[in-house]
């Protein structure tokens, strides 16, 4: 056991060294940061010549040097950076036929379901949801349609956490791909290409860039067939990531770890003291990473407690240095049908926390005191300090 736990910990830090230096460059200056190249178009000797780079959309210095990395780090062999995490799920879309099939998380971000529905409407790909927490469902929902399956392993609003070992046998066995929206557990504490999975993607704007700067995602693969078939639906769609923005995301790698370990330490703490508030009625938390979701007791208004927060943030996002509130009921899953967010438990006293890096007391202590003055009844004055 403890050579097991050694183990572990050696793996760590190799990759926790490795995201530190992942922006070291060979650059015949010395420098240590990796330079932007904002040219869009490369001149050639003659004819039958390239640098290697011909125009930008179709590769560029600053966004290869961030695709090797981040290639790296997931243990494939290329990865696809885009213009945003929607971009990175229709990239991986635009693989399929009509008719095809495609097996998806029944609990999943709103944005994915919006365009899983455009998909289905307009290109006849179907989309079945399913619940991943039960593996004989799953089975049994398989057809000959049936291609691929697509998961979040944490799953966005409910934080549902599916283990993911029974599917790359069950894809393995009917020849199905397995699509894994890492977004929530970043390469840091997942790398599912290394346990079985075919592509994994990220809204990179999250936790990648990690500052709420920069919009983009990432699909990486470990299978030089589908890095051809990528190659080509990259550069043919078009939605390719500029080079500041790649920038920007390859200088986030490197305190991944940092962040993610210290938002990680945050949120267990907030989850173990939220299960003794008497306004929460529910914690929904996996035990890693930094998200998680709170249910309000009835009697407690998330509209008054959103008015009265002051270190935490009333915004739709995720990942970055401060602590975020969502409310998916009319943010992130908006566009779902009242039906569906009531089959999925998504209500009106749901919020999604993504817990930043401020210091622990400070965000504990601003939950507690607007959610006293969220209970009904409760009249709350401010009083100005002259």
């Amino acid at each position: 056991m403890k050579a097991f736990l050694f183990c572990l910990r050696r793996l760590s830090t190799m990759k926790e060294t490795t995201l530190a230096q992942i922006a070291l460059t060979t650059d015949h200056t010395g420098a240590i940061a990796n330079p932007i190249y904002l040219s869009t178009a490369y001149q050639h000797a003659g004819l039958g010549h390239s640098t290697g780079y011909d125009y930008t959309r179709t590769k560029n210095p600053t966004r290869q040097a961030f695709e090797d990395a981040f290639a790296k780090i997931e243990g494939g062999i290329a990865s696809f950076a885009t213009s945003s995490g929607m971009a990175s799920i229709q990239l991986v879309c635009n693989l399929f036929n009509p008719h095809d099939e495609i097996l998806v998380s029944f609990d999943l971000y709103g944005g994915t379901f919006r365009l899983f529905e455009f998909y289905e409407t307009q290109y006849d790909i179907r989309f079945k949801y399913v619940n991943f927490e039960n593996v004989e469902e799953v089975k049994a929902a398989i057809t000959p349609h049936t291609k691929a399956l697509f998961i979040e392993p944490i799953s966005n609003p409910l934080m549902i956490e599916i283990d993911l070992s029974p599917y790359y046998q069950l894809a393995q066995q009917h020849r199905l791909l397995t699509i894994i929206d890492n977004t929530f557990l970043t390469p840091y504490l997942s790398t599912p290409l290394a346990d079985g999975a075919d592509i994994v993607l990220h809204s990179a704007t999250k936790y990648i860039g990690g500052h709420n700067d920069v919009l983009a995602g990432v699909v990486t693969v470990k299978d030089p067939v589908l890095a051809e078939q990528f190659t080509q639906l990259h550069n043919m769609i078009g939605a390719t990531l500029a080079p500041i923005d790649s920038y920007l995301l390859q200088r986030g790698l490197k305190t991944l770890h940092l962040r993610v370990e210290r938002a990680q330490q945050n949120a267990q703490r907030l989850a173990e003291r939220c299960q003794q508030l008497e306004g929460i009625a529910e914690v929904l938390y996996s035990g890693r990473t930094g998200m998680l979701s709170l249910r309000l007791a009835p009697n407690y208004q998330v509209a008054a407690l959103l008015q009265h927060i002051q270190v935490c943030r009333f915004a739709e996002s995720l990942g970055g240095t401060e602590t975020f509130i969502t409310f998916p009921y009319t943010q992130t899953h908006v566009d779902m049908p009242d039906d569906e967010k009531d089959k999925r438990g998504i209500d009106q006293h749901l919020i999604r926390l993504s817990i930043g890096i401020e210091a622990y007391e400070d965000i504990e202590n601003d939950l507690i005191q607007a959610l006293e003055k969220s209970k009904e009844g409760v009249l709350y004055e401010a009083h100005e300090t002259n």
